[in-house]
């Protein structure tokens, strides 16, 4: 297996043999140790400006490559993440605070993004259509939108990343992507790597780690034609107003406060085990996590029950220590954050079962009963490992409670009665919904987004990236008569 040195890859790497970092450095600091992973150049609009230029220059050339060619680019980037992907994944643990097999998982995406965008280049890229003169074809064929902004957030930092860049580049668009600085190295330098090694023209992906400021200078950029943000819906919507007012498509996956909705007849083990899963997973990290419990109050107390004894055997610790299942937050501050939404939770009636203390980044895993529809822990996103407990008597009412939130990406539903569940999910307001499974689910083949504050209804995965990574042409041909 080939090795991957981070010693060079120092995290301000863009293709065609520069380096960005005209905004300084800054240390990327692992939240398990607080060791120095290392050293990350900061883009600034100067450097965003150069990478744009060249990589619009890059796109043309890159756009008239065959179909063939393209596809062995992405397959072979596959090939490579493949040979490096241990070094991958101790990455992923030591920046992201990744369990282990996180990290693996988070790898396997990743390489499963890849080989479905190659599969996109022998989709239809179009479709024939009548004119009213028959000597005349009427063709409506995809084209490239240009050069794609992608700004990847820290959480799942290579998948991510990777979700929006496989697929633009596949269809023959060049790329910007700006992971954050704080996952530099498993966001965006991995990407470089791995599409130098599979023979990607120079120039036509760029790689600018950075914050806000170099995220809007992407955004803003003359050179880019359309923008992929995943990350917060605060954030989301400065990049949707921005992008707006330059008349530039974007395609925005953002926050959301998931409901898990646990109907009386549900096998309650398997609920319980899964409620527990979608919320501690990465540490509540993920924004398809489960953000609210709403279960039956005949077997509410049951439930809460079987979520405290599931977050009792969680071992909090490093994630590269063995026996470790919950690993850190990404920062100090993300953890004070989560508290402070507990701390309000408790003010507003809520009763801790579990949990609810932190050291440094470290959050215990934490179940609260009594949240009400107004309770702060109700109302927010929390990306913490915090299980909000809220009772219902009805059906109508669990329905209210679930679509009382701006947001709209994820549910779940739990009931023996499958019909039962699949009449519910359609009054449901979530671009995704499983029955009796977790709210974390996706795949590379699948429609994933979803509606108001969770996003602008644009979909990543399998034919659906053809919406979102190309445009339109309507071109007439007259037939020799």
């Amino acid at each position: 297996m080939a090795r991957w040195d981070l010693s060079e890859a120092d995290g301000r790497i863009c293709s065609g043999g520069w380096r960005a970092g005209g905004g300084g450095t800054q240390p990327v600091v692992s939240p398990g140790d607080g060791g120095k992973v290392g050293l990350a150049g900061l883009a600034d609009q100067h450097d965003v400006e150069r990478a744009g230029a060249r990589a619009a220059q890059a796109q043309a050339e890159w756009s008239r490559a065959s179909y063939r060619e393209r596809a062995g680019v992405l397959t072979r980037a596959a090939d490579a993440l493949r040979d490096i992907r241990a070094d991958v994944e101790d990455v992923l643990v030591r920046e992201s605070g990744s369990l282990p097999a996180k990290a693996k998982h988070e790898v396997d995406k990743a390489i499963d993004e890849l080989i479905a965008a190659a599969g996109l280049v022998t989709m239809s890229q179009g479709d024939l259509l009548p004119v009213e003169d028959p000597a005349t074809l009427g063709l409506a064929r995809r084209i490239p939108v240009g050069v794609v902004g992608v700004i990847a957030p820290w959480n799942a930092p290579l998948m991510l990343a990777m979700r929006s860049v496989a697929p633009a580049l596949a269809l023959g668009n060049a790329v910007l992507v700006k992971p954050d600085v704080k996952t530099a190295f498993s966001g965006g330098a991995v990407l470089a790597h791995i599409f130098g090694q599979a023979g990607l023209p120079e120039g036509v992906l760029h790689v600018l780690p950075g914050g806000a400021a170099t995220g809007e200078a992407v955004v803003r950029s003359p050179h880019t034609n359309a923008i992929s943000f995943t990350g917060s819906s605060a954030a989301g919507r400065r990049v949707g107003e921005i992008a707006g007012g330059l008349l530039k498509r974007v395609v925005l996956e953002l926050g959301g406060n998931n409901a898990f909705i646990v109907l009386a007849d549900a096998d309650l083990d398997r609920a319980a085990a899964g409620g527990a899963g979608g919320t501690f997973r990465h540490q509540g990290q993920i924004c398809m996590a489960t953000g609210r419990h709403l279960v039956h109050e005949s077997i509410a107390g049951e439930y809460v029950a079987r979520l405290k004894a599931a977050a009792e055997k969680l071992r909090l610790g490093d994630p590269k220590a063995p026996g470790t299942t919950l690993g850190p937050l990404i920062t100090t501050a993300q953890a004070e954050r989560v508290h402070g939404i507990v701390e309000a939770a408790v003010a507003d009636g809520a009763r801790v079962v579990h949990g609810a203390t932190h050291d440094g980044a470290f959050y215990q895993p934490t179940v609260l009963d009594g949240v009400t529809a107004d309770n702060a822990a109700f109302r927010s996103e929390i990306f913490g490992p915090v299980a909000p407990v809220t009772r219902f008597s009805t059906e109508e009412e669990a329905l209210e409670l679930a679509n009382a939130t701006e947001y709209g990406l994820s549910a779940a539903i739990h009931s023996r009665d499958v019909a039962r569940a699949l009449g519910f999910a359609s009054r449901l307001r979530a671009g995704m919904v499983a029955l009796n499974g977790q709210t974390i689910y996706d795949a590379a083949h699948i429609p994933m987004g979803g509606l108001g504050a969770s996003g602008n209804g644009g979909r990543h995965g399998g034919h659906w990236n053809l919406d979102e990574f190309t445009c339109w042409q309507w071109v007439t041909v007259p037939t020799i008569r």
